[in-house]
């Protein structure tokens, strides 16, 4: 079993959840891991990407080569595009539909989905209509991590696990409606 993922967004969308989520679910499976240290200026809304490497044998890099990704998992449209050096014949581009514009260039939307929609293996989904529907308006981050585990071999029950014991210090609540948001996401990616 090996999955690599290059998890790309803006600073501030929750991307360090997202690897904490499935990080511990990996570790909970007994599986090794290694992530590439946070790159770009998440504290001012730039960009920022992370390698994140899972895998049943010991893994000797942390960085993912042009053209090795399993997958890309973006919650930034344009972000996910960015990162398609690094996605292999076979990987698939799971992202947020939603814009975070944050440059005065930023291109027009219905482009940059129209290139989205074109790639071969793609989940695009509006994550933070989905998680607002669910009452969690925060849960944008969620709503993606949930989607992506429909193309990693790792116990979903894990990933559910890994949501209570991040969450579990803001309350029973607060890990309900993440959890919701983490099973929306699987269920709308396993429908495309």
């Amino acid at each position: 079993m090996k999955c690599d993922i290059v998890l790309a967004g803006v600073g501030g969308q929750g991307i360090l959840s997202i690897a904490r989520i499935i990080g511990e679910a990996a570790l909970s499976a007994g599986l090794y891991l290694k992530q590439a240290e946070v790159h770009g200026m998440s504290q001012r809304g730039g960009d920022v990407q992370s390698h994140f490497r899972i895998s049943d044998k010991p893994i000797y890099s942390d960085l993912i080569p042009f053209g090795g990704a399993d997958m890309i998992l973006s919650v930034e449209p344009m972000e996910a595009l960015r990162y398609l050096p690094y996605l292999g014949p076979e990987g698939v581009v799971v992202t947020n539909s939603q814009p975070f514009v944050n440059i005065g260039n930023y291109p027009e939307i219905g482009a940059v989905l129209k290139q989205l929609e074109a790639l071969p293996r793609r989940v695009v989904l509006d994550a933070e209509q989905m998680a607002r529907d669910l009452g969690n308006a925060r849960g944008m981050n969620m709503v993606m991590a949930g989607a992506a585990s429909q193309f990693m071999e790792l116990p979903f029950q894990r990933m559910l696990d890994g949501v209570a014991a991040i969450f579990a210090s803001k309350g029973e609540e607060v890990v309900r409606l993440n959890q919701a948001c983490l099973e929306a996401g699987r269920k709308a990616a396993a429908e495309k």
